[in-house]
């Protein structure tokens, strides 16, 4: 806690009266909150959805039929599927809740003429309020009294250094962020210096709280693949209920009872329905937040997973993303240039005088992170050298100032020795030493070398003591400095930076840096991690684009300067529009806008609630390379939905011609719902295990990502299933025709042409799962499978209760061979000749075209991977 300073001249501050006036005005000190839906309402609008109505209806049926276990199971799946968009919408509300919290510190303030210490909440505009060193400013304010205050203004700038901000005792306005003067804006953090301001602005009309009213205004829209299967569904429904009541109407006209044609017609929508294709999802995207968590990678909102599959652009702010987020000394000029080595714990003794004279210049405790620098490298390589003095006393210091851009301490070195160091801008440092002309000039040309290479660079000067009995001077000018040299301090890159980079590249995910720094500054960054740096952007260029060109511009640009929230927000939504699939990180409130309206947001777990509150990914240790263990995932992830929905709709075929065709050719129905129930039995497992298991295909990170328009239902991938799903039919159609033909018995017929049914289920695993880009990679799941179906199936061939259960008959081993080959062949044949004839390529998703892909995006890829 800082000490409060005494009641300034000419500030008295309001009274209590005053306060609770201007509270009935303004408010209080704190984000609104918005109207938020009931449980009720969401629940309600959740049921309303076409794949939920589906699933109602399918447990209706169930309980119809007496089938509590399967209506019970999909019960579940039902409130997990409400649950989780209940969790959505809780979302949205805790982001704006740690927004208020942020915006909501205790407060020093000025009431009835004297200090007191209240919730920053009560805060109204008007009150006059004391910050220093380590206090967050509690609301937006004009400093009007007190020393020069360093701001860190990351958290709404992206600015990795601490800003200057002065007093002002006439300003009646407030400036912008990142800006001088002597604004000061709520959530920031100060580094150095007190002063007393003045309350201009509190809860909404702050910075942070505009930033919280666009992460309150941007919709949170249903993910791709949600809204590809709600499509899907409504479209099978449409279809399931149309032939169901046609073959109703069918059996009625050729003088079939009701009973056995609403029989017919209710197995028939049970083999059509869908009900597999949200549990499906569900378990997917469950199961693939459990996976990309051991790459340190929180879900909180499971689409985002199914999403990164399709990220064609990552856009990532520097400060902590593509850097440490530490300040640390990489280059010293005494006279000669030295880089120095991070991990070294040795300097040459040329360089020794400038690291003692900038860590004098430092104060004993400070938050200024360029301060910290000095003390680690000197802690590191000064600690057995006799630059260390604990002994000297410090006795004063000349804070930094407008007119002088450089802090400078005094201190007592024993007897009347007096030591003063300084350091600061070069500027500033080059003006105290009084050098002349052509020496200056050469110093500053040296100074913006090093800027030019992406440094922050501070001067560092020494003198001594004045004439006896004058222990200090009343200004720094009025010492005699000399010039020990300079220090560029920089952000360094990740070690995983640049090799993660350019994994990206191969996998046709471009990278585009954000950050609010200098240009400089940007392009030396841009340029060591592997970015493109010809061209670059500046917030005030995206401001004066209009969308369609600065999209354009966009296209072909991956550093992006002094970009300032609201430039953010709309770059993502210009490559959005532009057709991208953007993911961003972040970590400040700034970012938190453009988190929300990317397709995925990364939060990184070091940042604020609010960034992790608005995006769908939170990064636990903040590794970029963990990013691009997670686009891997998501992108398998897709690849295995490719491969179920294939599946799905192959093994519904010959379900459904199975059910539809016995009816219309006169024959006993094969197909009853409790033969429904055991096909679901094979089909569930098949879905949610076997095929969540598939290993990622050898090429997952070295092929372009699909297009934002590519759908998991594509008309060829359609034709593909149908036709796979049609040679699947053929051995149990087949199979069902001959034991007809033959006389047999409808218990045994029935028994073989189910088993033929089972074992071309099995079959269509094998076919839907594809081993081309695999490289032969083994499912383990895959036997157990096998091993689980053919014992269920044998129970209810070889059990007689449940024989009778099901309308089976027993019959000769040879002939249940002969009809598991019959179910076999067909399908298993037709895959390898599709596979081979290239004309479908059903089991994998292999892609031939990328019609969706941009030309830009695949010539990246192809030259990544050496194609020509």
């Amino acid at each position: 806690m800082s000490i409060t300073p005494p009641l300034p001249d000419g500030l008295r501050g309001l009274t209590t009266a005053d306060a609770a006036r201007k509270r009935a005005e303004h408010g209080r000190n704190e984000l609104a909150a918005r109207e938020h839906r009931s449980r009720l309402q969401v629940i309600a609008s959740v049921l309303r959805e076409p794949m939920l109505v589906l699933l109602l209806g399918a447990i209706a049926i169930y309980l119809v039929f007496g089938d509590l276990a399967e209506a019970i199971a999909l019960g579940v799946s039902l409130l997990v599927i409400i649950t989780i968009t209940i969790l959505q919408e809780r979302r949205a509300e805790r982001a704006l809740d740690a927004l208020r919290e942020l915006a909501s510190p205790h407060a020093r303030v000025i009431r009835d003429g004297a200090w007191t210490e209240l919730d920053a909440r009560e805060l109204v505009p008007g009150d006059l309020i004391h910050v220093a060193e380590g206090d967050r400013v509690p609301a937006d304010a004009v400093m009007r009294a007190g020393t020069p205050l360093a701001i860190d203004e990351s958290l709404l700038t992206g600015e990795s250094v601490p800003v200057l901000r002065e007093p002002d005792h006439d300003a009646r306005a407030l400036g912008r962020p990142g800006e001088l003067g002597a604004s000061i804006f709520a959530g920031t953090l100060v580094t150095s210096g007190n002063a007393i301001a003045e309350v201009m602005h509190i809860g909404a009309r702050t910075q942070v709280g505009q930033i919280g009213a666009a992460l309150g205004d941007i919709e949170l829209a249903r993910a791709p693949l949600q809204r590809e299967v709600g499509r899907v569904v409504r479209r099978i429904a449409v279809l399931a209920v149309a032939v169901c009541l046609a073959l109703v109407a069918i059996q009625l006209a050729t003088g079939h009872g009701w009973l056995e044609g609403v029989l017919a017609g209710i197995t028939l929508a049970m083999s059509l329905l869908p009900e597999e294709l949200p549990l499906v999802l569900t378990i997917f995207l469950t199961l693939g937040a459990w996976r990309i968590a051991r790459h340190q990678v929180l879900a909180r909102r499971a689409s985002a997973i199914e999403t990164l599959g399709a990220v064609t652009v990552l856009c990532v702010d520097k400060t902590g993303t593509l850097t440490q987020n530490k300040m640390a000394i990489r280059r010293i000029d005494s006279g000669e240039v030295y880089d120095v080595d991070p991990r070294a714990d040795e300097l040459p003794e040329s360089e020794h005088e400038v690291i003692e004279f900038g860590l004098l210049a430092c104060p004993q405790r400070t938050a200024d992170p360029m301060d910290h620098a000095f003390a680690a490298l000197a802690s590191r390589t000064l600690a057995t050298t006799e630059h260390v003095h604990p002994d000297w006393r410090w006795m004063r210091e000349y804070p930094l100032s407008p007119g002088l851009l450089a802090v400078t301490h005094v201190w007592r070195a024993g007897g009347d020795r007096t030591v003063i160091a300084t350091k600061g801008a070069p500027e500033a440092i080059l003006d105290l030493c009084h050098l002349d002309d052509a020496t200056a000039a050469i110093w500053r040309d040296r100074a913006e070398q090093m800027a030019e290479s992406g440094l922050r660079v501070l001067g560092v000067a020494r003198a001594y003591g004045l004439h006896r009995g004058e222990s200090t001077a009343t200004s720094a000018h009025a010492y005699a400095f000399e010039l020990v040299g300079l220090v560029g301090l920089g952000d360094p890159l990740r070690d995983e930076t640049a090799d993660t980079i350019a994994a990206c590249r191969r996998a046709g995910v471009r990278v585009v840096m954000i950050t609010g720094d200098h240009p400089t500054t940007a392009r030396a960054i841009g340029r060591a991690a592997g970015l493109a740096t010809d061209e670059i952007l500046t917030g005030a260029d995206v401001e004066a684009m209009a969308t369609p060109e600065l999209a354009a511009v966009l296209a072909r640009t991956e550093v992006i300067a002094r970009a300032a929230p609201a430039h953010k927000l709309r770059i993502i939504q210009a490559l959005r529009a532009h057709g991208e699939v953007v993911a961003m990180t972040g970590d400040g409130v700034n970012d938190a806008p453009a988190l929300q309206a990317a397709d995925v947001g990364i939060a990184m777990g070091r940042g604020t609630d609010v960034a992790r509150e608005a995006a769908g990914l939170v990064l636990i240790d903040d590794s970029l390379a963990a990013v691009l263990a997670a686009i891997r995932t998501g992108r398998t992830i897709y690849d295995n939905l490719r491969k179920v929905s294939t599946y799905l709709l192959a093994v519904h075929v010959p379900i459904a011609a199975l059910a539809l065709l016995p009816p219309l050719l006169g024959w006993p129905l094969l197909l009853d719902p409790v033969h429904i129930v055991l096909l679901e039995l094979v089909i569930d497992p098949t879905c949610s295990i076997v095929f969540e298991r598939e290993p990622p295909a050898a090429d997952v990170m070295s092929r372009p990502p699909r297009g934002r328009r590519e759908h998991l239902f594509e008309a060829r991938r359609i034709v593909a299933a149908v036709l796979l799903g049609i040679a699947a039919l053929g051995g149990p159609l087949a199979t069902l025709a001959v034991t007809h033909q033959l006389g047999l018995a409808a218990g045994a017929s029935r028994t073989l042409a189910f088993t033929a049914l089972i074992a071309a289920d099995l079959a269509l695993v094998i076919a839907a799962r594809g081993r081309l880009r695999n490289h032969g990679a083994r499912n383990p799941a895959t036997p157990w499978l096998f091993a689980a179906v053919s014992a269920l199936v044998a129970a209810t061939v070889v059990v007689p209760p449940v024989r009778r259960l099901f309308g089976f008959a027993a019959v000769a081993p040879l002939w249940l061979v002969v009809a598991v080959l019959a179910g076999v062949v067909p399908v298993l044949g037709f895959a390898a000749i599709a596979r081979y004839s290239r004309t479908v390529s059903p089991a994998s998703g292999t892609r031939t075209s990328q019609p969706n892909v941009s030309a830009s995006r695949r010539r990246n890829a192809s030259a990544a991977a050496g194609s020509p």
